[in-house]
């Protein structure tokens, strides 16, 4: 009765538009979200992928990546070497989940080591694969995926020399596994995303508004920091410093390089009237991730909304994110969408750079990239991988539109956290499609 209480409690605050969970409450979803993707989500990818034993190992304070996604809330850090292993037979459908450690790794995760029996940890690791013959071992080493790469050298190589000559052979990369764990999104953790970017866009508003931007005395410095200040001040951590940028009536254009670092492109930092801003902006909650990128406009005197060149510019922006998502299909690599996208916004006339990445337990998600600012031909590796459903991704990417009212062309920057199905794509929480206006 009381869990049931609990879990009551946890979902009205999951569903008020002005709460945060206290800590204890987003311990006890995160713990229940982990549990609910061990047991139910991993079996399904192990015979998906065809791999019937994984096997983690990690040190604490280097700790793998994808361990880090397994470990319960109240670990902050693995402990001492920590060692897990899933196994899986698709034949009898067993399915087990050891921690070859000192410790439980939570509840989910026994205890499997015997330091009576088994003095040496890698004995016992290999008592565990002995006792499970399985047909395939799969650690995390990865080429393209830094995300499943996690197995460090000093680790991998001691496990080999340990590892029986017999199953020596039967090793090999989880990468499809661990890339499958890391970009699979549940049906629990679809419930509360839409929550995570509500609260992400509703600091942005805040920020983009009257109550903290005066003209001609807030800078983008300030409002950056304003956004930082903010994200702890409700409770939530980030996992990139936000940054702001100013674009407007002068004869300074846009330089890709100078715009994706943290100081913005031009260096006239003071917020002016009539200016266009743009703010890079995400937040970390439930160990998930938000990536958002949005636009606002400071109204000059006498004006009540953006000047129609603008506001036409918004719309060529939202345009190509039509373009983009259209292209979204299941089994088609990262780099056939980009070149797909990249063709029918030639075809429109729209100056199109796309940089979507997935996005999920980390903001720069594992899964297909589909381009990035200085790729547009194609990324090697990642944007070979295929797309899957039940998967993120943050559409990032920018248009070039011609201003002719300020003699240049300026960027229309956007990116919108999006999910991918059975039933196609569909933003998580909207998009923006109007620029927010300072002043009015």
């Amino acid at each position: 009765m009381k869990k049931l209480i609990l879990i009551g409690f946890v979902l009205l605050l999951l569903q008020s538009n002005a709460q945060v969970l206290p800590l204890r409450q987003q311990a006890t979803v995160i713990d229940e979200v982990l549990s609910d993707r061990l047991n139910n989500l991993l079996p399904s990818l192990m015979e998906k992928s065809g791999i019937d034993m994984w096997v983690l190992i990690t040190r604490e304070y280097n700790e793998d990546p994808i361990v880090r996604t397994m470990i319960p809330a109240t670990w902050l850090s693995a402990r001492r070497r920590t060692v897990l292993v899933f196994y899986y037979n698709p034949t009898t459908k067993e399915y087990t989940k050891s921690a070859v450690a000192r410790y439980s790794v939570g509840s989910e995760i026994k205890a499997a080591w015997d330091m009576q029996a088994y003095p040496d940890q890698w004995d016992a690791l290999n008592a565990l694969i002995k006792k499970h013959q399985p047909k395939k071992i799969a650690v995390n080493t990865s080429v393209d995926f830094g995300h499943a790469d996690g197995l460090d050298h000093t680790e991998y190589e001691t496990f080999k020399q340990k590892l029986p000559a017999p199953f020596n052979t039967r090793l090999i990369s989880a990468e499809p596994l661990a890339i499958a764990w890391l970009e699979t999104r549940t049906e629990r953790e679809m419930q509360f995303y839409p929550q995570l970017i509500k609260m992400s866009k509703d600091i942005i508003a805040e920020g983009f508004s009257s109550n903290v931007i005066t003209p001609g005395i807030t800078t983008t410095e300030d409002l950056v920091w304003w956004y930082r200040q903010e994200i702890i001040k409700r409770g939530f951590t980030t996992w990139f410093h936000p940054s702001v940028e100013i674009q407007r009536n002068d004869n300074v254009e846009f330089d890709h390089l100078k715009a994706f670092t943290s100081k913005g492109y031009n260096g006239k930092d003071i917020i002016m009237q009539g200016d266009l801003l743009h703010v890079d902006f995400g937040i970390t909650y439930l160990r998930l991730n938000t990536d958002i990128q949005e636009h606002a406009y400071v109204l000059k005197p006498g004006e009540t909304a953006a000047p129609i060149y603008l506001q036409k510019a918004m719309s060529v922006g939202n345009r190509l994110q039509d373009i983009l998502t259209e292209q979204f299909k299941e089994g088609k690599t990262g780099n056939q969408i980009l070149a797909a996208a990249l063709a029918q916004a030639k075809k429109e006339n729209i100056n199109a750079t796309i940089y979507t990445h997935p996005i999920g337990f980390h903001g720069h998600a594992a899964g297909p990239a589909i381009g990035m600012w200085d790729m547009q031909g194609g990324v090697k590796g990642t944007g070979d991988f295929p797309m899957h459903v039940k998967t993120a991704y943050s559409i990032e990417l920018n248009a070039a539109v011609e201003i002719k009212e300020w003699k240049k062309t300026i960027r229309i920057m956007l990116e919108q956290d999006g999910y991918f199905d059975e039933k196609g794509f569909r933003y998580i929480n909207g998009r923006q499609t109007e620029l927010y206006l300072i002043g009015n």
